[in-house]
């Protein structure tokens, strides 16, 4: 497994219930600023295998960026448990809910 991976498995099981990170946030944290689009094929080969939180990544504007229906509504549903509040607009408020590992 690649470094960069390792540093995005570890990153994505660090955010803590009840907040969300970016896939932007998350390339960052783990080294690379540029690898949103890593991370997210990374949590979709790999969230099963490695129990990622994947709920709790978002994109930059934090909304929810899967586009089928029920992985839609169970990434909302997941958030909800959590106390996650999700708009009517399919935003959540990163000013709230975003997590920043520094904290």
């Amino acid at each position: 497994m690649e470094p960069f991976t390792q540093r995005v498995i570890a990153v994505i099981k660090n955010i803590p219930a009840g907040k969300v990170m970016t896939y932007g946030q998350v390339a960052a944290e783990a080294g690379s600023p540029r690898g949103a689009r890593q991370v997210v094929r990374i949590l979709h080969s790999m969230s099963t295998a490695h129990r990622l939180p994947w709920h709790r990544v978002v994109n930059v504007k934090g909304e929810i960026a899967i586009q089928d229906e029920e992985g839609r509504l169970k990434q909302i549903l997941n958030l909800d448990i959590e106390g996650v509040e999700v708009g009517e607009d399919g935003r959540i408020d990163l000013s709230i809910y975003r997590y920043t590992p520094e904290e």
